[in-house]
């Protein structure tokens, strides 16, 4: 399955880019806020700087090789989270997105995953899309909800940042006509 050229995508209110190795730093500073990281389920807290940069500076190579796209989500050129396709294997990829607390309830996660969407189903050819969430974040499920995403199950997964087993809904959302 061919990966499509890296290249910006735009909505109405957003940039979503291909990151770069100089995300990095404003990762971290994004991360280093335990209200976000405890939400994400393979993320350090507290950060580590050169363990981001080191997973920033492969993100070019993941894309290359048909791995994951990452697209760091800019509002008026302030990068404001990031949003991506993942484990990209046999038509199927996962769709993951955090964003720093200022940007919560603005809508940009709806409309960056919507782009997200859009690329993994239309430029990339996935049939298929799995997302997650903790239990104890009803907001992620709400905007996977509004996205068409179907909640599959909900099981016990290691939380990276919390140190121990969280529960996690997991959902699907099937490319149109698949």
């Amino acid at each position: 399955m061919p990966i499509p050229p890296r290249r910006p995508l735009k909505t109405e209110r957003l940039v979503l880019r291909p990151t770069t190795g100089a995300d990095a730093g404003r990762a971290f500073e994004i991360q280093s806020d335990w209200e976000v990281t405890r939400m994400l389920r393979m993320a350090a807290f507290p950060p580590d700087l050169s363990a981001t940069e080191a997973w920033f500076s492969d993100h070019e190579r993941e894309w290359l090789a048909g791995e994951a796209c990452r697209f760091a989500v800019e509002v008026e050129n302030r990068v404001v989270g990031l949003v991506d396709i993942d484990e990209i294997a046999d038509a199927e990829g996962e769709l993951g997105y955090w964003f720093e607390r200022s940007a919560w309830g603005c809508g940009y996660a709806s409309e960056a995953a919507r782009a997200a969407i859009r690329f993994a189903f239309e430029e990339i050819g996935l049939s298929v899309l799995k997302s997650g969430h903790a239990e104890d974040n009803p907001a992620s499920g709400r905007i996977l909800t509004k996205l068409s995403f179907h909640h599959i199950d909900t099981v016990e997964r290691f939380s990276r940042p919390r140190g121990e087993n969280i529960r996690q809904c997991r959902y699907a959302l099937a490319a149109a006509g698949g």
